[in-house]
């Protein structure tokens, strides 16, 4: 570019200067055009071509030759795939309304309140986002299954009843599994907008007689609103595309959802323009979503400017704090703690149902996973390399892209913005029926081969990068950079020898953050694996079908144990707010 100001420059002062050819004004233009260009290919190969797929397939042809509406009167011509797509809405909405309901108490109690342990007890609500939600239903089975399931046998010993009260293969059941791992979205939404709230307007309507209760309805959670809907919208949306959760219940229930029938139109023959025109209303939903929320939130004000400089003072509960403490103990128990528990007796046991005892505890279940199963080391190995290349290729792109955009080096930086966060209001099983249309016949013929999972994982978690990497970014003062190019270095030097080194440990935690979330995706990869790529989380669905409980518990345990040293690792590299950033993020299972 520089060099183009330069010859203008010298055509204005009268020097003759040659006419380049248009290769020679493609080779003089800036690297960050190359650079955006090039980032520009790559979104839409992850983000457009898919999208733009299953719209395409959703009105082709089976053999792709003109355009036709048979799918969508095949998707819903019979009253069976009506009631599902009826079921999931209604089990979104359920989901969406208890999820918030738990977690805007539990916000305000771990974030404005006096309570002891605030810290540790949000360490532990935290944690919750670490069993993935076709593992949680896994242990609410045992835990909940009619009769066999522990709550019951315990419930029946303890009244003589001939049947307990639980049935997790319901509606409700579906509910409560559900809401106990998507809790977490809104509470970690919730809880950073409240966090940002200076109290002296609280203070004020104190002073004005207004009494705790009164506060919190009229000045604190009208300023929290954003995030509030923020996180109604995504319990909603988390709720109506998961597949793991529906696979286990509601299948045995016999009832209908959206995500299974979809799965259904997998089978032989596959029926992916039904399927694609089936999962349009996943995407119409998501779009009337977000603007209903835009629409309410259109026109009103939620910044809080603080006289004190955002000084935020806990609100003394006096001797209802041990409410509060034995209310958000009871939520982690019934997350957290009862899940592991169960799953931890059954990993370990000979027979899950025969009780707890020396005489009933074994290691041949893992012992069996991890040296005899034709699979599970061969599906554990997938997992951690499909994840670390989609960890890297999103933060690569997420980095690149972010850089771009935060310092406006090309005209069209907001449409990479654009499509980096698209991802976001995409239900992971949509992607993953886009990138079948997309990609199992030429040109890009990937179905079958590793690529396509490590693909269409980058793509489903690139928001999550992408937002860790901004972030990092507006901490990084642009003069680094300039100093940079007066020494002689260009805009690609400045990203590999600078920014990329300053902002190590933050990119390093996000990507770890994406590696997590990639070996737990089963939505996703439910629809994309062949016998060649099968990765961890469909093993534990294959063996969920198989109904051995007991090395199911146990490959689930060994998943969460990767979880967990990669959790550690992500605290030592980006510190406490590690899991926080996943508040920009879907989950998958």
């Amino acid at each position: 570019m520089s060099d183009i100001l330069a010859d203008r420059a010298a055509g204005r002062a009268g020097v003759p200067v040659a006419v380049p050819l248009r290769l020679g004004r493609w080779r003089a233009l800036d690297p960050a055009w190359w650079l955006g260009l090039a980032l520009l290919a790559v979104l839409a190969f992850l983000v457009v071509h898919p999208l733009l797929r299953l719209v395409l397939s959703s009105l082709s042809n089976a053999d792709g030759a003109g355009f036709t509406f048979d799918n969508y009167l095949a998707a819903y011509g019979r009253a069976r795939h009506l009631q599902a797509l009826w079921n999931s809405l209604q089990l979104g909405a359920w989901v969406a309304l208890l999820s918030t309901a738990v977690a805007l108490p539990l916000a305000w109690v771990l974030t404005r309140t006096d309570v002891p342990g605030r810290g540790v007890l949000r360490v532990f609500v935290l944690s919750a986002f670490i069993i993935p939600p076709y593992l949680g239903a896994i242990a609410w089975i045992l835990l909940a299954g009619p009769n066999a399931g522990w709550l019951n046998r315990i419930f029946m010993a303890l009244t003589g009843a001939e049947a307990g009260p639980f049935n997790v293969y319901s509606m409700t059941g579906m509910v409560v599994v559900i809401a106990s791992t998507s809790f977490a979205y809104p509470f970690v939404l919730v809880s950073s907008a409240l966090e940002l709230i200076p109290s002296d307007m609280e203070e004020a309507a104190a002073i004005l007689g207004a009494g705790p209760g009164r506060t919190l309805l009229k000045v604190t959670l009208p300023l929290a609103l954003p995030a509030v809907l923020g996180g109604l919208i995504l319990s909603f949306l988390e709720a109506i595309a998961l597949f793991g959760v529906p696979a286990l219940l509601a299948i045995p229930a016999r009832m209908p959802l959206l995500t299974t029938q979809l799965w259904q139109f997998f089978g032989t023959p596959v029926r992916v323009e039904v399927a694609a025109a089936y999962a349009m209303p996943l995407l119409l939903v998501t779009v009337a979503l977000i603007w209903l929320q835009r629409r309410v939130l259109a026109r009103k004000g939620f910044a809080a400017v603080g006289g004190k400089g955002g000084v935020r003072q806990p609100v003394a509960l006096g001797h209802w704090r041990w409410a509060a403490l034995a209310y958000a103990l009871g939520v982690i128990t019934v997350a957290v703690v009862l899940p592991l528990l169960v799953l931890l007796q059954a990993a370990f046991a000979k027979a899950w149902g025969r009780g707890i005892g020396l005489n009933n505890f074994t290691f041949g279940n893992l012992t069996f996973l991890l040296t005899e199963h034709k699979s599970a080391p061969t599906a554990i190995v997938h997992s951690l390399l499909y994840a670390a290349g989609a960890a890297a290729l999103a933060a690569t792109v997420a980095l690149c892209a972010a850089y771009v955009v935060q310092r406006r080096l090309i005209p069209f930086a907001r449409v990479l913005a654009f499509l980096c966060l698209a991802p976001f209001v995409i239900p992971g099983i949509v992607m993953a029926i886009g990138f079948f249309a997309a990609y199992t016949a030429p040109p890009f013929p990937l179905y079958g081969t590793a690529f396509i999972l490590i693909f269409a994982f980058a793509a489903r978690f690139l928001p999550i990068a992408y937002t860790n990497a901004n972030a990092a970014l507006l901490s990084l003062h642009p003069e680094l950079e300039e100093a940079v190019r007066i020494l002689g270095g260009g805009r690609l030097t400045a990203l590999r020898r600078v920014v990329a080194p300053l902002l190590k440990r933050s990119l390093l935690g996000g990507g770890v953050l994406v590696f997590i979330l990639a070996t737990h995706e089963l939505s996703a990869a439910i629809f994309l694996y062949t016998t060649n790529t099968r990765v961890l989380s469909v093993l534990l669905f294959d063996l969920s079908e198989e109904g051995t409980f007991e090395r199911l518990a146990s490959l689930g345990l060994i998943l969460l144990v990767l979880t967990l040293a990669l959790v550690v690792v992500g605290y030592g590299l980006a510190g406490r707010d590690f899991l926080v950033r996943r508040d920009s993020a879907t989950r998958g299972g």
